[in-house]
């Protein structure tokens, strides 16, 4: 059954509330979601419910099993490290793609993009550049998006990014937590920034790489370190 085009807005409201649950860690990996209950927290139909669940089976944050039912997705750290494999991977295409396709508007979107991560950092620490970083402010995002490449665009944003949140909100301690990790950041983002500045394409792409690569370097040892000590299998 068709659902009527009124339901539209409700279905992404519903989307939307679902997802941050499940980022933040409310909902948990691998917990059974249970339509009754979550109609009744939404004061919604089953309906519009259903619809949001398959937007959510499409994006990869639930998953269902037979005769099981529907589940948060559960990422083992093999998971976790081909995530950032991957990422790093097609955002190094993304980098080169945007050193030869972004406008100039688009590169100061950049610097001040990064301006305002430094100065969040300042005020609020890490957590307030976490809970502030919105799809506007992200220099990921904004140099994806710069790429001019829309299946880039949608396999980053819409699949990869929404699973790898569910860690880096859910982590203990996150990844880029350390003074001494926040300063190398901010000196990747630069390189990446005044490559794509300069249409060095290949530069661009390599500095993104580095980037990632030490990153996910930094964030697998923080995982393995947490699974070791509460005694999770890393498989």
């Amino acid at each position: 059954m068709t659902l009527p085009a009124a339901s539209g807005p409700l279905v992404d409201q519903i989307v939307t509330q679902l997802e941050q649950a499940i980022l933040t860690g409310e909902l948990a990996q691998g917990q059974k979601l249970s339509e009754q209950a979550l109609s009744d927290r939404f004061g919604v139909s089953r309906g519009p419910l259903r619809e949001a669940i398959r937007t959510l089976e499409g994006r990869h944050l639930v998953e269902r099993t037979p005769f099981s039912g529907v589940r948060v997705v559960q990422l083992s750290l093999d998971d976790m490290e081909q995530l950032l494999t991957t990422r790093e991977a097609l955002e190094g295409m993304a980098s080169r793609q945007s050193a030869e396709n972004m406008t100039l508007h688009e590169t100061r979107q950049l610097r001040a993009g990064l301006v305002a991560f430094e100065d969040s950092f300042r005020r609020e620490g890490i957590d307030g550049v976490l809970r502030a970083r919105s799809a506007d402010n992200d220099l990921h995002m904004l140099i994806v998006r710069g790429s001019r490449n829309r299946w880039l665009t949608d396999i980053i944003c819409n699949e990869l990014y929404p699973l790898l949140q569910i860690c880096r909100f859910q982590s203990t301690v996150a990844a880029v937590r350390t003074r001494q990790r926040i300063e190398a950041v901010h000196r990747e983002h630069e390189a990446i920034i005044v490559a794509i500045e300069r249409r060095d394409a290949d530069a661009a792409e390599a500095a993104m790489r580095a980037h990632l690569l030490a990153s996910r370097n930094n964030l697998m040892a923080q995982l393995r370190g947490e699974a070791g000590a509460s005694g999770v299998a890393g498989g």
